[in-house]
């Protein structure tokens, strides 16, 4: 029997285990040690984890199932938006229009009462379940059509990218009551816990290295199950996965939808950290970068997947910041070098790159 954690796996947990520890007892050395973390880049990790728990999303249905989503930007941002709503309602009077009930920006718009819609975020169960909820809600209605209608390959490919930019236009228009271009931001605080605090900096931090661990299990439990099997047989044969009898259009819903509430997650444990869920994030361009980082990475590896994201988006802070213009000639050279010399991605180089048994006598001699 497969086990749960092989060897990859292991050695990318124990990193994250590490990092997790290590990263926030850096922050509290004297700023003149070498080891000394600054407490800003903390929140900028957990962005990183973030990614790379959307990157592992990415590679459960594209990797194992192939279902290649251009619109897994979406589901990470709705996620977002569910965690946004509740930060928006924690604020409460404190906002700039001193309004109990109404975001600062309902008021300057002229919302007199608040949408239906926004009723329950101003729990923190609700917004954690919203942020799972409506995005696997959309992916398995979204799935049930187009799987049953066998839509696959590059035609399911634009329609959800299709999907992607349908939202990015609906939440760009102020009376969806969801902030217009300027989106949910000037967030205060966390169950009580001041977001610009250094601990809840922290906490949000190792919750995400949690989450990522935490899915990064069940994607591998699921790869490996039987249910598992199933999904690779319909990616490399679909019709003779189908004339077997099994039923393909389920576990194709049922991959996407499980896919779908990770990105969710992924998103609501982004914006507390970064501060802002704007239309932006349902771009397209957004969901084409995810597939670079996992094709990167190795498609199909989980590991790969996550490793694929945190080299990409280490790499373009570094070019934004030190060479603007460079940015996305940089992003295609890697989508080029991916398909042309890294078809495998880099754990595949890896594989390569491994010194090859020797094979024994006896079967040299057959």
């Amino acid at each position: 029997m497969t086990r749960l954690i092989d060897l990859r796996l292991g050695l990318f947990l124990a990193a994250l285990f590490a990092v997790t520890v290590l990263a926030p007892l850096a922050t509290t050395l004297p700023s003149t040690s070498a080891l000394n973390l600054p407490s800003y880049l903390i929140p900028l990790m957990g962005k990183y984890l973030c990614y790379a728990l959307l990157a592992v999303a990415l590679d459960l249905c594209w990797g194992y199932a192939g279902i290649l989503s251009l619109g897994h930007g979406a589901f990470f941002a709705l996620g977002g938006y569910a965690m946004g709503m509740h930060l928006m309602r924690e604020i409460g009077a404190r906002g700039v229009y001193a309004n109990p009930e109404l975001p600062d920006f309902m008021v300057f718009l002229g919302w007199t009462e608040l949408p239906w819609f926004w009723y329950g975020f101003d729990m923190f169960w609700f917004a954690a379940v919203m942020a799972l909820l409506v995005p696997g809600l959309l992916a398995f209605v979204f799935g049930w059509f187009a799987f049953r209608s066998r839509v696959s390959g590059v035609y399911l490919s634009i329609i959800t990218q299709a999907l992607t930019f349908a939202l990015l236009l609906a939440f760009f228009r102020n009376d969806m009551g969801f902030g217009g271009n300027n989106g949910l931001t000037d967030f205060r605080d966390v169950l009580g816990f001041s977001l610009s605090a250094p601990s809840t900096r922290i906490a949000l931090f190792m919750l995400t290295a949690v989450a990522l661990a935490g899915c990064m299990l069940l994607a591998r439990a699921i790869t490996i199950s039987k249910a598992g099997k199933v999904l690779v047989a319909v990616r490399d044969a679909e019709s003779r996965t189908r004339f077997l009898g099994y039923r393909v259009e389920s576990y194709s819903v049922f991959v996407f939808t499980v896919s779908a509430m990770m990105a969710g997650l992924a998103g609501a444990l982004y914006v507390p950290q970064v501060g802002i869920i704007n239309p932006g994030e349902f771009a397209p361009a957004n969901s084409i970068e995810i597939v670079v980082w996992v094709a990167l990475g190795g498609r199909g590896t989980l590991v790969g997947a996550a490793i694929g994201a945190l080299v990409v988006v280490a790499l373009k802070s570094w070019l934004t910041a030190t060479f603007p213009d460079l940015w996305l000639f940089a992003l295609g050279g890697l989508f080029i070098l991916v398909t042309l010399a890294l078809p495998n991605g880099l754990l595949g180089l890896l594989d390569r790159l491994k010194p090859r048994q020797a094979k024994p006598a006896a079967e040299v001699s057959a």
